[in-house]
């Protein structure tokens, strides 16, 4: 028999998700709605001798939707498209912002829908001295008020009591919507309520509401009958030849009558913390200083906080392979189990880190109010360049790693914005770049060589980054005025009070992120991690029977020509023709195919393929002798200063990352998507290149 489904809803930012934390405990799920990529989180709520399963509906500040995303909210609560019909919903209320939290609440009553009303922070509105008036509110709306606070458990065992009463008798959390609306308005209702799929007359009335402020000419709902749309063109046309605003008219008489109710003590004309805070950190100026400083700890914490824990990952697993390699015996099965199964597992698992560490500290900024903050202060900016100020944090992120940044993206409402930003993210010059651009910048550019009085290494490793950095907005803006062209969403946001983060819930979300992870993207990398040493170690060539001592020389000899006769260095001789113009040979093409393991795996298998071995890294002066000395066929050096910047060039902006591409899978629920990523980012790498070494060989350099 199914559990009785309790649909947790309410505002960002109303402690929602730390209730839905405190309820289920260990019991939470995640999965997808039908038929769409937005999560869901549901859980067990053990009452007593009763359990009800609760899913975390997405924070809404209203059930008007103008997007696909938006619309998940409202499918949720009504059960609609395929979502099970909640027996009740536990409206998540935001006790020291009552106003506008109550507006979503009036949504929920007039469709019908059983409802408890959870009373959230009370504690923070009983320190502020804003505290509801929860009589009045039960007396008014007509429904269960429950005060409750998320972070230290009050007033939980009072809501299980409630909401087990409203399922007994599902009237008790019904409300006749005292409110009323212009006869108009009403008059707009009824022509509608009639063609709408209902299963009672307040929804029916509540979707046709809907509709009427939801539907319009560039909206990218999907599933709506054509005879709706007609119908609501018609009614929305009729309204404002006559003059009216169908959208103020509703919105207005909700607020009249929220604002006619005083479910609020007076609190007087004291400022409060936050309103002080903000007085700082929102200024122009310091705001912005304070926000560079946070944003600045962040990046460099993804840089060196993650580092001891990624290289203990590293060397765990490299021990695990050497321990492997000399307990098996030698040949195929060896090889496969070490350079397939151990190295494809690490190649999951060393995202680890980043990731946890990511969605920690954003879930701390998020928690404490700060996030909010951050999108409103770049806004303007990002606008500019058609991407939502929430996509900051994201791109920023993308300087450590693009898997984490990609999945960050999930704070974008929009499935616009998390698509334009996805696509942009991988431009951004990764820490797993940093190795080839180490090896190339010191094996062709010496160290003494200064360009005015700036070293020219060190100058060449900022210039990649600002490159990286201005190809990817200069794409976003591209991309956001063409392919993805869309209506921008507007920021609309509520700037929470400054609070303690809350370290369990900021703790659940990493780990529900990061498993999430290791599930979904994690078994794409590893497949294509035994893929890729499939290419590089088929066909076999034996070893010289004549050899039954080798040496380590002769060993790497061997791993040379293995990798050169192998299907990734016949793959990389086909490919000789398409990059020869790029100034690269086919060893650089076995390069750029073992790159797609990841992108530092570059320089271990330019070690293979010059006979030095895979134990290699940017800082190998053998391998940067090796590269030194070699030459084309006519005498002339193929790696020039000229060939380094375009190989730079072409790293910068390749997509030369596996991970990534699973993770933009995972993330935006389509090939098609993931397709095209890789073919830009390939034709942009790969035309940039090209007018690098052909312009730099038309000057002569």
């Amino acid at each position: 028999m199914s559990l009785p489904i309790i649909a947790l809803a309410g505002n960002p930012n109303t402690g929602k998700t730390s209730l839905f934390n405190r309820l289920t405990g260990a019991n939470a799920r995640v999965g997808n709605y039908p038929g769409i990529t937005v999560e869901r989180e549901s859980g067990t709520w053990k009452m007593g001798d009763r359990d009800v399963e609760v899913v975390d509906v997405p924070g809404s500040y209203s059930l008007t939707a103008r997007s696909a995303e938006e619309q998940v909210a409202l499918r949720s609560l009504l059960g609609l498209d395929g979502i099970q019909r909640p027996h009740l919903a536990v409206m998540v209320i935001d006790s020291t912002q009552l106003v506008r939290n109550l507006y979503l609440t009036m949504q929920v009553l007039e469709a019908g829908i059983p409802t408890v009303i959870a009373l959230n922070l009370i504690d923070a509105a009983r320190a502020e001295g804003r505290m509801p008036e929860v009589e009045r509110l039960r007396d008014r709306l007509g429904v269960p008020v429950v005060p409750v606070s998320a972070r230290t458990g009050e007033g939980l065992d009072a809501l299980g009591t409630e909401v087990t009463r409203v399922l007994l008798k599902p009237e008790l959390g019904r409300s006749s919507s005292p409110w009323r609306y212009p006869a108009a308005v009403e008059a707009d209702i009824r022509a509608l309520d009639s063609m709408v799929q209902a299963s009672s007359p307040d929804e029916a009335r509540a979707m046709a509401l809907w509709a009427l402020l939801s539907l319009e000419d560039d909206d990218d709902l999907l599933g709506i009958p054509a005879s709706v749309r007609v119908a609501v063109r018609e009614r929305r046309q009729a309204a404002e030849a006559a003059g009216r605003d169908l959208d103020a008219e509703v919105i207005a008489a909700r607020y009249r009558w929220l604002d006619q109710q005083e479910f609020v003590r007076d609190p007087g004309e004291a400022p409060t913390l936050t309103e002080r805070v903000d007085r700082w950190l929102l200024h122009p100026a310091l705001g912005g200083l304070a926000f560079l400083t946070v944003m600045g700890v962040l990046f460099q914490s993804l840089f060196s906080w993650s580092d001891p824990a990624i290289t203990l990952i590293e060397t765990a697993f490299a021990a695990l392979g050497d321990l492997v390699r000399t307990r098996m015996a030698e040949g195929l099965l060896n090889d496969f189990v070490v350079n397939a199964v151990i190295n494809g597992v690490g190649s999951v698992l060393v995202f680890l880190p980043q990731i946890l560490l990511l969605f920690f500290l954003i879930g701390m900024l998020e928690d404490s109010g700060y996030m909010a903050r951050v999108a409103y202060l770049v806004d303007r900016v990002m606008r500019g360049l058609g991407l939502h100020g929430r996509a900051f944090v994201p791109m920023l992120s993308g300087y450590a790693c693009a898997v984490p940044a990609i999945m960050a993206t999930r704070t974008l409402e929009s499935r616009r914005d998390r698509l334009l930003t996805m696509m942009v993210v991988p431009l951004m010059s990764c820490s797993a770049r940093l190795p080839v651009y180490g090896l190339v910048i010191a094996a062709l550019f010496p160290a003494g060589e200064r360009f005015g009085w700036l070293p020219v290494q060190g100058l060449l490793m900022v210039g990649m980054y600002v490159f990286s950095t201005g190809t990817a907005l200069l794409a976003a803006g591209v991309l956001g005025r063409t392919l993805l062209r869309g209506k921008r969403m507007p920021l609309l946001i509520e700037l929470p009070p400054y609070r303690m983060p809350r370290l369990r819930t900021v703790m659940v979300q990493m780990w529900l992120r990061a498993r999430s992870f290791l599930k979904e993207a994690g078994g794409v990398i590893f497949v294509t991690t035994v893929l890729l040493w499939g290419l590089l170690s088929f066909p076999r060539l034996d070893l010289d029977p004549g050899l039954s001592d080798p040496t380590p020389e002769q060993e790497a000899e061997h791993s040379a020509v293995q990798l050169e006769q192998s299907y990734a260095g016949q793959l990389g001789r086909a490919l000789e023709p398409t990059i020869r113009p790029l100034g690269f040979d086919w060893r650089v093409g076995i390069g750029l195919i073992g790159a797609f393991a990841a992108r530092e795996v570059f320089v271990s298998t330019m070690g293979l393929v010059y006979g030095i071995g895979a134990d290699v890294d940017e800082q190998s002066q053998p391998l940067r002798e090796k590269m030194g000395a070699q030459r084309h066929a006519d005498g002339s050096p193929v790696y020039t200063p000229l060939m380094g910047m375009s190989l730079l060039v072409f790293f910068a902006l390749s997509a030369q990352c596996m991970s990534t591409l699973a993770v933009v899978r995972r993330e935006s629920g389509s090939w098609a998507w993931t397709g095209f990523l890789f073919l830009y980012m390939t034709v942009l790498a790969w035309s940039a290149s090209f007018v690098v070494y052909q312009g730099g060989q038309l000057l002569g350099l």
